[in-house]
């Protein structure tokens, strides 16, 4: 079954007119999420437009547990003629590759961390869908994530999703606070299995499609293996691995891509108890370890901060944050550069395991997200925050 392909710097086919209670601009990735969102808008009297975005065609990653894959994107125009409304798919394979792939990769090579899904809503699917909708003359875009957009004293707050299994306010932190009133999240006050329930009440075809894996492009290898492909041999950096403290040599490995930290399987070395990557040092290839215990750390920086709360944030903020998704959240005191608010420091009031550079940083003020950044640098254990 083929559909519509339009090109990114492309116009978008007109849509009739008619709209009824508004033009809904739907992005679409082919599972149960945003295939109910779309048709249950549809069923509401919206006029809805469904777009996808294909943003890679690797057969390894189409044959893994993958979003976006050409099935997805059929199993999207299944739904999409189901319910009667229109439906392209845009081409975004260059940019994907270049922004999020290309930036994965990179990473890695630097010994740090990368956190793909939350660049590709920032800075390719809602910044590209959002001009799609405007272009097309919508109300809003509307897709399939977990949280809430929710107007109060005049101002749009993002909050976590009800469903706190599926929130997935850890990956809009970057969202851009002035497009917050033209999105809308209409699964936010609903969990999985509401979804699902309502999904095959109202005949959605995708009601009953397994969830997709997270890092959507490298399909059913490891992460590892799909970096390495991408590496030249001169950009593999191979070296020690050191026991933090006392800088004992235990072994060597085959290149840093290859570690994360706070992993413990597949290092190549042992002792006397179990040993976990502490850090990595890019400039030397060198991979320290060490024992749990001195995997913990209250201080980080942040670069590339991005604020949802205000224009301009306090000098000091009191919240809670997570340094990983799904992490319970953790309380901190967060200074921001009296110079450059995108950068900050943060010190924890409880030691936090393995915080990893080019990893995200959400704050939060309950359920609302302040903001988030970039993990830059980790600092010394230290002292815990003060009062």
């Amino acid at each position: 079954m083929s559909v519509p392909l339009i090109s990114p710097n492309s116009d978008v086919p007109a849509v009739d007119p008619g709209v009824v209670r508004g033009r809904a601009v739907v992005a679409m990735s082919g599972g149960v999420d945003s295939s109910y969102v779309a048709a249950a808008l549809a069923s509401e009297g919206f006029e809805v437009v469904g777009i996808a975005m294909r943003l890679y065609g690797d057969p390894d990653a189409a044959a893994g547990k993958s979003c976006c894959s050409p099935d997805d994107l059929l199993d999207a125009r299944t739904v999409a003629s189901r319910f009667d409304f229109p439906f392209y798919v845009a081409n975004y394979q260059r940019e994907f590759r270049e922004r999020i792939m290309d930036y994965f990769v990179a990473e890695y090579r630097a010994g740090r961390t990368p956190s793909p899904c939350v660049l590709c809503n920032d800075h390719l699917k809602f910044d590209t869908l959002l001009e799609r909708m405007t272009r097309l003359g919508g109300s809003f875009l509307a897709t399939g994530h977990y949280a809430r957009i929710e107007e109060r004293n005049g101002r749009h707050r993002l909050l976590r999703g009800v469903d706190r299994q599926k929130d997935q306010s850890y990956f809009l932190f970057g969202l851009r606070r002035e497009n917050l009133s033209n999105i809308r999240f209409p699964l936010g006050d609903l969990t999985k299995e509401q979804v699902r329930s309502r999904a095959a009440e109202l005949g959605v075809p995708t009601a009953t499609k397994p969830e997709s894996q997270d890092i959507c492009f490298v399909g059913s290898g490891s992460y590892a293996d799909f970096v390495e492909k991408r590496l030249t041999p001169d950009e593999i950096r191979k070296g020690p691995i050191r026991l933090a403290g006392s800088g004992e040599t235990l072994g060597v490995h085959s290149g840093i891509h290859r570690f994360t930290v706070g992993q413990r399987r597949g290092i190549g070395v042992s002792g006397r108890r179990p040993l976990y990557v502490q850090r990595i040092d890019a400039a030397s290839g060198t991979v320290w370890v060490a024992e749990r215990t001195e995997l913990s750390f209250v201080h980080f920086t942040t670069e590339r901060t991005n604020w949802l709360a205000w224009g301009v944030p306090p000098d000091r903020l009191k919240c809670t944050l997570q340094v990983r998704y799904r992490q319970q959240p953790v309380e901190a005191t967060v200074r921001v550069d009296p110079s450059d608010s995108t950068r900050t420091v943060v010190t924890l009031a409880v030691p936090e395991r393995a915080i990893s550079p080019g990893q995200a940083a959400v704050f939060y003020d309950g359920d609302e997200v302040l903001g988030g950044g970039w993990i830059d640098t980790v600092e010394g254990g230290g002292e815990p925050a003060g009062p």
